[in-house]
């Protein structure tokens, strides 16, 4: 069975042939299989945001294919198309797109767009407002009068009543306050395992996607450098921090533990030290 997304050798190159020409992807292949929830990490620059951009076919690669259920986007135009639609990209303060009358009519923009009927329409606007948390009065005021917390609501509700197989999210918590982030983040993973949909999320937060993702994927200079659990990855983070990536704030003070010449695990969740205090395997 094929994976859900399959990115093949895929290579992207701005401005060829001019003084700023840059590689922003180099030769980077990943498999993505349904349901997956799929942190991303890397510094500025290291090519994360085009890679996602080549996922729902914005970005055209240089070279390579971009797969969507064994099927290269870029096969036709129709296929280009209904690419967009399945693959569900929320950009870095989406709240900035809003632009209708109503919430609802701004969460339904995207499934007009898929030229559903009026009776589907509703249907997905209801229960993508569900999802996020947003409530029956809010679908008719003005996205314009909510707080910037409920305004990223919207704008991922949006995304969400297109009922993509894959969502992607750049930053989706970025200058939410904690209760903020935490709702947020829950109302993707309910939407995850309500749809069986796979979730890529690009973070600048070590301790959410530590904590919220079964696999990570590190990109470092344009190549994909790490791909595995966030177990796997953080076992790396010394590396990381030479790649100038944050870790965990709690993988950190272990990590200065160990440096102390002390017995300790590295982990890389609050749950994680609990257990290990509790169980003893600290010792000087």
């Amino acid at each position: 069975m094929a994976p859900v997304l399959e990115i093949q050798n895929l290579t992207h190159i701005y401005s060829i042939g001019t003084p700023f020409e840059h590689t922003a992807l180099d030769d980077v292949s990943i498999r993505i299989e349904q349901g997956e929830f799929i942190g991303v990490i890397g510094h500025t620059g290291s090519g994360k945001s085009t890679l996602m951009q080549h996922m729902n076919g914005l970005l055209k690669p240089t070279s390579g294919k971009v797969l969507l259920d064994g099927v290269d986007i870029w096969s036709d135009k129709k296929i280009t198309r209904q690419a967009r639609f399945q693959v569900g990209l929320v950009f870095q303060y989406p709240e900035y797109q809003l632009f209708e009358e109503t919430v609802y009519r701004d969460i339904a923009f995207g499934p007009k767009n898929m030229r559903l009927s009026e009776e589907e329409i509703d249907r997905r606007v209801r229960e993508a407002a569900g999802f996020v948390g947003l409530t029956e009065e809010m679908l008719q005021v003005s996205p314009f009068d909510l707080s910037g917390g409920q305004k990223r609501r919207v704008a991922i509700a949006g995304v969400i009543a297109m009922e993509p197989k894959v969502l992607i999210l750049d930053e989706p918590t970025a200058g939410l306050d904690p209760a903020g982030r935490e709702d947020i983040l829950q109302n993707i993973d309910n939407y995850r395992k309500a749809k069986n949909a796979t979730v890529l999320m690009v973070s600048h937060s070590m301790a959410d996607v530590a904590r919220m993702t079964d696999r990570l994927l590190v990109m470092n200079g344009a190549k994909l450098a790490m791909d595995g659990t966030p177990s796997e990855v953080f076992a790396h983070s010394r590396e990381l921090l030479q790649m100038g990536l944050d870790i965990p704030p709690i993988t950190r003070v272990f990590l200065q533990l160990q440096e102390q010449g002390m017995d300790v695990p590295l982990v890389y969740t609050t749950e994680q030290a609990i257990e290990a205090l509790k169980g003893g395997v600290i010792h000087a």
